[in-house]
This record gives structure tokens, sequence and C-alpha cells, in this order.
């Protein structure tokens, strides 16, 4: 179980956001507080893994107080301005729910933090030059192959199948597989970018309009739906004016 604390100095938004966490069946209620200060308080007393935190709060506002703990925990900052985006990712957080979101934005996010304190754990137990966590195993045709996560470039979703595409064979592997459930396994480097597409942003050689260029043969369409959070993270990666 995941303990987390919601924060909001909204009761309804805080209401909501603690009826999600109870939605959840990995995620366990520690606290829920109406202000930054009162978290901090709480804090000081007892720990949890993950925090929902609002940002424009009285105060002390929510990138301040995470700002202000000497060890955070997982953060997932809900907020209805969009402005504060990038600042929070400059923080490290997990994600950033945009008011007013629903059930599927709150598992998502929640996904998220599974993923990342599974990671976290992993990363605490692992043996030197053991690479287990950094693999998958794919069902393609009648043979279970093993990839190294490493070397995937991209994933195409292609109705039912994926096609996902390596770096070490021209060929893509073809799976029986949802779009959802690669992206849930894919480590934070990847990200969807398409309805179609999850791309390894270690792969990307350029960006151009609402296209990601692979290479001089590869290019990828960015959806609609998926601009804001691909722009998010290149403003983190941007140098220059």
């Amino acid at each position: 179980m995941i303990r987390c604390m919601a924060i909001d100095d909204e009761p309804l938004a805080l209401q909501q956001i603690v009826a999600y966490i109870g939605k959840v069946p990995f995620l366990e209620l520690a606290a829920q507080c109406q202000s930054a200060l009162e978290a901090k308080a709480f804090l000081e007393q007892d720990t949890v893994d993950a925090v929902f935190c609002d940002i424009n709060m009285p105060d002390l506002n929510g990138m301040d107080f995470v700002k202000s703990l000497a060890v955070p925990p997982l953060i997932v900052f809900t907020t209805a301005y969009s402005e504060y985006a990038v600042e929070g990712f400059r923080v490290n957080a997990v994600d950033y729910l945009l008011k007013p979101f629903g059930l599927q934005d709150f598992q998502r996010a929640a996904n998220r933090l599974k993923k990342r304190l599974e990671g976290s754990m992993a990363d605490a137990h692992s043996v030197v030059g053991d690479s287990v966590a950094d693999t998958i195993f794919l069902k393609t045709e009648y043979r279970i192959v093993k990839v190294n996560i490493s070397d995937i470039r991209y994933v195409e979703a292609m109705s039912e199948y994926l096609k996902v595409y390596l770096d070490s064979d021209k060929k893509p592997i073809v799976t029986l597989l949802s779009l959802k459930k690669m992206e849930e396994r894919l480590p934070d480097n990847f990200m969807r970018i398409h309805r179609s597409y999850i791309v390894n942003l270690n792969k990307i050689q350029e960006v151009n309009k609402n296209r990601i260029i692979m290479d001089a043969d590869t290019y990828l369409p960015i959806g609609d739906l998926y601009k804001d959070t691909f722009q998010q993270y290149l403003d983190t990666k941007f140098l220059g004016k």
C-alpha cells in the first residue's frame, strides 16, 4: 500500500481527492489537510509515501511547501493554474493534475506513483550487474522474447497489437498487448505522445513543429491531447531563449 496525504485549502476539492484515493486499491489515506502548514506539522510526526498537493494556497503555497521538505515524498500537484506545470517538473513531481480532473486522470497519476515507488524499491535492492529490472518479456508469434528496455526506440499501437521498435533490430516485435499496459510498465523516460505512440525520450533526434524525428526515415506525430505534456518536458530540457 502507498500511504498518501491530500492537501487542498478548498473543502470540496479536498473531499474529491480523498474520494478518489478511496477508489484506488493500492492507495491508503494517511492524512487530509487544508493547508501546507497543517501538512508540515503532520510530517514532523509521521511519514507518507506520496502527497497530492494543491499549489495555490494561502500562507504557504504547495510549491514552497515541497521545497521546504528535507526529504520530500513523491509529489502529485493538483491546481487550476497551468503556468505552474514547468516549475512542478523542476521539483521532480511525479505528475501534474490540472483541475478539474476526473477519476481516470487521477488513476493515471496513481499508477505513475506506483511505478516510481516500485522503481525506487528495485533500485534499493538491486545487485551490481543485475539487469532484470531493465528488461521485459514479450510474446510474439510462438516465442517469448526478452527485450532490454533501453533498446526500445518507440512503440506503435495497431488495433489490438503493438509494434515495438528496437535499436538492435530493423524488424519490430509485434505483440498482442494494449498501449496502456505497455505505458504502465515503461519507466519515466518514455512518454505517450499520441493515442498510437509511446516514444523513448532519450532516442529523439529532433522536434519539428508537431512531429518528433527519430531518424532520417522516422517521423512520429504529436497528438493534440499530448502537446502540453510534451511541451512541459521540452521546457525542462530547453537551453536558450
